[in-house]
C-alpha cells in the first residue's frame, strides 16, 4: 500500500558515496547513512532524506502503516503549527522544557508540534457524541520538532524528525486496557518485520510527561543511550532509571540476567484521562450518564528506527539491510559495460523486481565497496567471467558464498 516498485541505474543517481566519515559525526548510524548517501546533515540534530534513504523510509513507513491498519487504526495528517490556547489548556505551554515556540507578524504565538495530544482531543470532539461512537483509533505520520540541546547519534536524538503517532479513545479503561496489548503485539510485529525483532525488549519505563510509568521498546546497541536491566526467562526489561521500584522481573520476581546498553524505538502510554480532562471531552453511556472518554498513545520515530536499524545491522564494510527495508532487493553490478548486464536488468523491471543497476565506468573494486557499503541483500555481478560460467554471480551482503545463476534462473531466482 502506497508503496511503488523502483528500478533505477546508478549512473542517473545524483548523490555519491563517500569513503571519508563525516568529520563531525560519532555514531555508525550516521556514519553509514552520510557515506552512503542515504542522507544529508543540514545542521545538529536535522537531516535531508536522499532518494536511497525515502525508499528505505517508505518501506518502515508502510510496514508500520499496514501493522497500524490491522488493529484499526484510521489515518489522519494533523497540522504542524498548533495554537498556544489548547497547550495553555492542558498546562505544558509553560511546563515543556522542549517546546519550540513561533510568533507571528501579530505577536500571536504558536507551538510547533512535538506532539499531537492538544490537537487531536478537539479534533475527536467534533466527531465522538455518544459512546457509539467508540472506541476509535487514529494515527498519523508527521514531522515533529523538539528543542533537543544534546542532539547526537545521528538520526536517533533529532531536533526535527518524523513520527507515527497512533492515539485511541475508548469509553472505560478496561477497553484501554485490551487496545494496549493489542498495540504491544503490533509493535512487535513492526520491529521483527524491520529486522530487529529478536534484539527489541518490552521495558517499564517512568511516564515523563505523560504518565506515572509507561512502556518503551529498547533495541540493545553499543550506540544506545539507555541502560536496561533484561529478564531472558520472559524477554522483559526494566529501565535503569526505576530500577529501585522494580529490583526484580515484574514477571517471574526472578533476577535480571544482563545489563546492556540499548535505544528506545518505539513508546506506549495509558494517557487515561490526562488530556480528555482539560478539554471536558466526554460522552454519554448507555444509561444516559456523562462519561469522561480515556486514551492511549503509541509512538514511533521512523529515521530512529531506521538508524537503529543500521546500528544493528552493519560490518566493516557499510551497512547490510535486512528484508522489508532495503531500498532495492538486487544491486546488479555490470563490470564489462556488456549488453547482457542490460538485458536483465530491463528483465527484473519487467518483472516488477526492484532493482539498482550499477552501469557506472568505474572499477569493479570501486563498485563492489560501494555494494558493501549500500548493503542491498543481494549482489548479482554480470560480467565475461560469469557469463562464461554460465550466468550471474551472486552473493547475499554479509556472506563470502557466491553462485553463478543461470541466464535461464534468473528471473525465478530473484523472485
Amino acid at each position: 500500500m502506497y508503496i511503488t516498485v523502483v528500478y533505477m541505474k546508478q549512473s542517473t543517481l545524483f548523490t555519491k558515496t563517500s569513503k571519508q566519515d563525516p568529520k563531525d559525526e560519532q555514531s555508525i548510524n550516521a556514519k553509514l547513512l552520510i557515506r552512503g548517501g542515504y542522507i544529508d546533515k543540514l545542521m545538529a540534530g536535522v537531516y535531508t532524506y536522499l532518494p536511497l534513504g525515502w525508499l528505505v523510509l517508505k518501506k518502515i513507513e508502510n510496514i508500520i502503516r499496514e501493522e497500524m491498519n490491522v488493529i484499526g487504526g484510521q489515518e489522519i495528517f494533523m497540522p504542524t503549527l498548533q495554537p498556544k490556547e489548547n497547550w495553555e489548556k492542558t498546562g505544558r505551554w509553560g511546563t515543556m522544557d522542549d517546546l519550540y515556540k513561533v510568533k507571528d507578524g501579530s505577536g500571536r504565538e504558536f507551538a510547533l508540534g512535538p506532539t499531537h495530544e492538544e490537537v487531536v482531543v478537539p479534533l475527536m470532539q467534533n466527531f465522538v457524541n455518544s459512546y457509539k461512537d467508540l472506541p476509535l483509533y487514529a494515527y498519523q505520520f508527521q514531522n515533529k520538532f523538539r528543542m533537543e540541546l544534546r542532539a547526537k547519534s545521528g538520526m536517533m536524538r533529532g531536533r526535527e524528525f518524523l513520527m507515527k503517532d497512533l492515539y485511541s479513545f475508548h469509553l472505560d479503561e478496561k477497553g484501554l486496557d485490551e487496545y494496549y496489548e493489542k498495540a504491544k503485539e503490533a509493535y512487535f510485529k513492526i520491529f521483527k518485520r524491520a529486522g530487529i525483532g529478536e534484539q527489541t525488549y518490552l521495558t517499564l519505563a517512568s511516564g515523563g510527561s505523560f504518565s506515572k510509568y509507561s512502556h518503551e521498546f529498547q533495541t540493545i546497541t553499543p550506540a544506545g543511550e539507555d541502560i536496561i536491566h533484561i529478564c531472558d526467562q520472559c524477554r522483559l526489561a526494566v529501565n535503569k532509571e526505576i530500577i529501585e521500584d522494580s529490583p526484580k522481573c515484574p514477571e517471574c520476581s526472578g533476577e535480571f540476567d544482563r545489563e546492556v546498553k540499548a535505544s528506545e524505538t518505539g513508546n506506549i502510554f495509558k494517557l487515561k484521562n490526562k488530556y480528555t480532562t482539560p478539554f471536558s471531552m466526554s460522552v454519554q453511556d448507555e444509561k444516559g450518564e456523562r462519561r469522561e472518554v480515556v486514551m492511549g498513545c503509541y509512538g514511533i520515530g521512523l529515521g530512529r528506527l531506521m538508524a537503529t536499524i543500521v546500528e544493528v545491522h552493519n560490518d566493516e564494510k557499510g551497512i547490510i539491510w535486512p528484508d522489508e527495508v532495503e531500498p532495492f532487493k538486487i544491486h546488479l553490478v555490470s563490470l564489462d559495460q556488456n549488453e547482457e548486464a542490460e538485458k536483465i536488468y530491463n528483465s527484473l523491471k519487467e518483472q516488477k523486481i526492484e532493482v539498482l543497476f550499477d552501469d557506472r565506468e568505474l572499477s569493479a573494486g570501486e563498485k563492489f565497496a560501494d555494494a558493501d557499503l549500500l548493503g542491498m541483500p543481494v549482489r548479482a555481478v554480470v560480467s565475461a567471467k560469469s557469463l562464461a560460467a554460465g550466468g550471474v554471480e551472486a552473493k547475499k551482503r554479509g556472506e563470502q558464498e557466491t553462485t553463478i545463476i543461470g541466464m535461464d534462473k534468473i528471473i525465478k531466482y530473484f523472485e
